[in-house]
């Protein structure tokens, strides 16, 4: 019987690779470009919803598009403004507002309005485009192209329209101009009544020629009552969004054979960028989904982007990386009370609903790697009180068995994670290995260092004991003690380095008890997917050596997320949020290329471990003005008959060349 099941599991797993080997059918396509940039082409009967959010730095939209049955675009914006904070002042205490006005049905050709949209294609790099076609009357034809943006730097939404006459005679055009100013009740807001203010900068009649455009703008802003209202230009505005997005792909810059991959990369740079917000309490990353904005979490900020950002190279990014750990050191203490899971409302508040979900162990590995990452002295050192802290607070946790106990994990309850569950101890485990080599860094006494050298070295043991497990036949782990179901984030001790049950637990998460078109299942035989759990998995199936195999299962999950129906990020989860394009899960998309394909391992402020796995289809890869280890460099990985060449080209260096064997690693000492 047994050998019959494990026949059963071999063969759908065979079944399912190579479902996977053929990509998911595209709604999108990739468009050749200066910037990243994908383009549905609507086709008749081509009906459609999506929705993506944006943000900037005092401003986040989320938008709500698609086309209609009869060809015409829809559309619903939900701005958000995480600094105008809303009673109670809690963790979703941001002023919003939902906004399906049309501007276009305020404009008049020869006193009629246009008719007949026919949508012709929506385009996606950054900003949201559509053009699209209309006619007037019996002869008119237009053009008209909408483009989608938030503010850079201000409380705003903006949209710019351009309207061109297709036909042969001159039309009469007149766009108005409309302001609508909407006061919220002054006892809902922490700042009193907020002014939310929805203009339509038109105020033009004119002539306009055959072959001739005119160009209108819709800003919708908000602001406290006392604040200077601030007259945005349009045009500006999208140069400022274009030139921001342009800056998130000066750096880090993929190159692999798969133009797929490629492009979901430098996307995933962008949200995971850009929901940065200027809060009273600093730079703050944010998740966004309408819900998580002007504050802070353990996992997503501490654990999931921080240590992504020195290589970004993308400084707001560095900052709010800072700002969180400081933050978070707010919290320290001397009986060793848990810090809390999320610090909220600005930094004013916090959020402590879920108990202890293993923060610390998130802390201390976050900011251990940001910090070896980074390769700033004077912040590492800032750091460090905080490291320590979190590491001893996870020691004082060590269970009988030795392990750390938590009260849950970070899904908070959802489904259930015991007293001490695999994730929490896997991370203090890295932390530990981490902590020790910014100790060397830093001059700390080599007998702390080695401590955590030991330390490491017997948690590593006891993870296996308590939690090694055959789990419905596969040689992996169970979750937590008890646990008798297949859970994604047995993939966690794949990506901290410990590949004890690496063939049993890769076999596991792409086995079709977890692996599904939407990737993993949180636990075999529910419904309910997160990508975070996915994305860990794939980095972690490529640290432990499993690069064809995963190679699949990369391609078929980034052609489902760029060109699929719910384009162009990493999403949170389903059913809950409805699939919501939170931010730091494009931050761990990253993180496959940077540490899982490309094996990147910091180990000092100069000095990294590289495994990079080149799949067989693949004879090279790059990774391109790196900006991490202080220093900016690329990484060039080719294939040839005596094994891998791996290239490091220091700026202002000469470049260093190096040969290992397929699978090996190098410990690169940048100069």
């Amino acid at each position: 019987m047994n050998r019959l099941l494990l026949f059963a599991v071999a063969f759908c797993g065979i079944s399912l690779s190579a479902y996977c080997q053929s990509r998911p059918a595209s709604r999108w396509h990739l468009v050749s470009s200066d910037r990243p940039t994908i383009e549905w082409t609507v086709g008749d009967n081509d009906t459609h919803y999506d929705h993506l959010e944006m943000s900037g730095l005092r401003a986040s939209v989320v938008v709500r598009y698609g086309v209609a049955p009869d060809g015409g675009f829809r559309l619903n914006r939900n701005v958000v403004w995480p600094m105008l904070r809303t009673i109670p002042n809690n963790t979703h205490a941001s002023l919003m507002r939902r906004f399906a006005w049309d501007p276009v049905s305020q404009i008049a050709v020869d006193g009629r309005n246009l008719e007949q949209e026919r949508v012709r294609c929506i385009r996606l790099d950054g900003c949201l485009t559509v053009e699209s076609d209309w006619s007037c009357g019996r002869d008119g034809r237009f053009a008209l192209r909408r483009e989608l943006f938030p503010s850079v730097d201000a409380p705003a939404y903006c949209e710019r329209y351009e309207l061109t006459n297709c036909g042969g005679q001159a039309a009469w055009v007149e766009i108005p101009a409309a302001r609508s100013v909407l006061c919220t009740p002054a006892e809902r807001g922490v700042a009193g009544s907020y002014e939310i203010v929805s203009e339509l900068r038109g105020d033009t009649t004119l002539l306009l020629a055959p072959g001739a455009s005119v160009s209108f703008g819709v800003v919708f802003s908000g602001r406290t009552a006392d604040a200077v209202l601030v007259d945005l230009s349009i045009d500006e505005e999208l140069a400022k969004r274009r030139a921001r997005v342009a800056e998130f792909q000066e750096n880090l810059i993929l190159e692999t054979p798969d133009p797929v991959i490629n492009t979901m990369f430098a996307f995933a740079k962008i949200r995971a960028a850009e929901s940065i917000y200027a809060t009273q309490g600093g730079l703050m990353h944010g998740p966004g989904g309408e819900s998580y904005y002007a504050a802070i979490w353990a996992n997503d900020q501490a654990e999931y982007i921080n240590p992504f950002f020195p290589y970004l190279g993308y400084e707001t990014g560095n900052r709010s990386a800072l700002c969180s750990f400081t933050h978070f050191a707010r919290f320290m203490n001397s009986e060793y009370r848990p810090i809390p899971s999320s610090i909220i409302a600005e930094g004013t508040d916090i959020w402590h609903g879920a108990g202890d979900r293993g923060d610390a162990a998130m802390i201390a590995y976050g900011a251990a790697r940001y910090a070896l990452a980074r390769g700033d002295r004077a912040e590492a050192e800032e750091l460090w009180p905080l490291i320590e802290w979190c590491l001893e607070y996870c020691r004082r946790k060590l269970t009988a068995e030795g392990v750390v106990a938590s009260d849950s994990d970070e899904l908070e309850g959802r489904f259930p994670a015991g007293d001490a569950n695999l994730c929490t101890s896997s991370l203090y485990y890295d932390a530990l290995l981490s902590a020790s080599m910014l100790g060397r860094e830093l001059h700390k006494p080599a007998s702390q260092c080695a401590d955590y050298r030991r330390r490491a070295a017997t948690l590593r043991d006891c993870i296996e004991r308590h939690f090694g497990a055959r789990v419905e036949g596969f040689d992996t782990y169970r979750y937590y003690e008890g646990n008798d179901r297949l859970r994604a984030w047995i993939c966690i001790p794949l990506t901290v380095g410990i590949y004890d049950r690496s063939e049993g637990t890769v076999d596991a998460l792409f086995s079709p008890a977890l692996w599904t078109e939407n990737g993993l299942l949180t636990q075999s035989g529910d419904k309910t997917f997160w990508d975070r759990a996915t994305l860990y998995a794939l980095r972690g199936s490529y640290a432990c050596g499993e690069t064809e195999r995963t190679t699949d299962f990369l391609e078929f999950y980034s052609a489902r997320r760029l060109l699929g129906d719910h384009v162009p990020y990493a999403i949170e989860a389903w059913p809950e949020g409805s699939q919501r394009h939170l931010s730091a899960e494009s931050g761990l998309y990253c993180r496959i290329l940077t540490e899982g394909v490309f094996g990147i391992r910091p180990t000092g402020f100069r000095s990294f471990r590289l495994t990079p796995r080149l799949p067989a289809r693949w004879d090279h890869m790059s990774l391109r003005r790196i900006r991490a280890f202080g220093s900016c460099f690329d990484l060039e990985i080719g294939r040839t008959p005596r094994g891998l060449e791996v290239r490091v080209l220091e700026e202002g260096k000469q470049p260093v060349r190096h040969m290992i064997r397929d699978g090996g690693s190098l410990e690169i000492k940048l100069r």
